[in-house]
């Protein structure tokens, strides 16, 4: 459940967008609303007082517009150095406790495309706490008005079968509001056509036999096991089924040492044009393991 979302708005479209739809994301019924004044690094004149208090009106100003019942809303606004705001952002996370960031896939950049802004890029890399990044394609392609809709209405869950993976579905199965899963897998190995055809076949077992578990628990759900590059075939099957979002571990089998996201989770959250939901390792291991 994510019962205390914090949304970082730089007061864009995408971020105003997040939070009129936050009525739409299972649980929730707490929600900090968070605008974190970034320095320049090359600057004369810079009154962070003032900066705080013209942050503070706007925020004032969207916690009366946004009504959702059973939602109690709070608003903070803090002043970092520039590029520091991802930090800022993770560290008010933690303090707060809060147990989902969502947030938009861009800000206010001039630069349009269907990657990340750099703020949500770095929460992606850097963050510890579940992450929904949300994508408005009408809101990126005009300025046409875009119906919130049903996030979880068809969710796409890509799965390697991995411990991490494991976690995350045990995790996603537990909240409500899910109304179809695709469960996917894709085949990315084999040096021959008879390699390739035993991996699908075992691949194919299992994905199956989790399909059949979860359908049993009366969940409406599909499985699908295809070939080729796993962020390419997410993306692709993200389309082709018109997912409402895509929902996966930070980690799987193969995962970045350093970092806190495999290099499939960060490439797909990255390029999807479809909302994306980052359950990270750390937070479902304390209870799936």
């Amino acid at each position: 459940m994510f019962e205390k979302v914090l949304i970082p708005t730089d007061f864009s479209k995408h971020a105003q967008k997040v939070i009129e739809c936050v009525g739409q994301i299972p649980g929730v019924n707490e929600v900090l609303l968070l605008n974190v004044v970034a320095r320049p690094t090359i600057t004369r004149f810079w009154d962070p007082v003032a900066e705080v208090k013209a942050a503070e009106k706007r925020l004032s100003e969207m916690k009366s517009a946004l009504m959702v019942p059973g939602v109690g809303i709070k608003a903070r606004a803090l002043t970092v150095l520039e590029g520091e705001v991802a930090s800022a952002i993770q560290k008010v996370a933690e303090d707060e406790k809060v147990s989902l960031v969502a947030m938009g896939a861009r800000g206010k950049s001039l630069i349009e495309s269907v990657l990340l802004g750099s703020t949500s890029r770095n929460v992606l890399r850097y963050g510890n706490t579940h992450l929904l990044i949300m994508r408005y394609r009408k809101l990126e392609e005009t300025d046409q008005k875009e119906q919130c809709g049903k996030i979880f209405s068809k969710v796409l869950f890509p799965t390697d079968f991995s411990q991490p993976s494991e976690a995350a579905l045990s995790f996603l199965k537990g909240l409500p509001d899910i109304g179809e899963l695709l469960l996917l897998n894709v085949v990315s190995k084999g040096e021959t056509e008879e390699e390739i055809e035993a991996n699908v076949a075992i691949a194919k077992e299992k994905i199956n036999e989790i399909s059949s578990e979860l359908s049993k628990d009366g969940m409406n759900v599909t499985a699908k096991v295809v070939l080729g590059h796993p962020v390419e075939a997410i993306r692709y099957e993200a389309e082709m089924q018109d997912v409402s979002l895509i929902a996966m571990s930070s980690q799987g089998a193969v995962a970045i040492k350093k970092g806190r996201i495999g290099s499939t989770a960060y490439d797909v959250a990255n390029f999807a044009t479809r909302p994306v939901l980052i359950l990270r390792r750390s937070k479902i291991a304390l209870y799936y393991i």
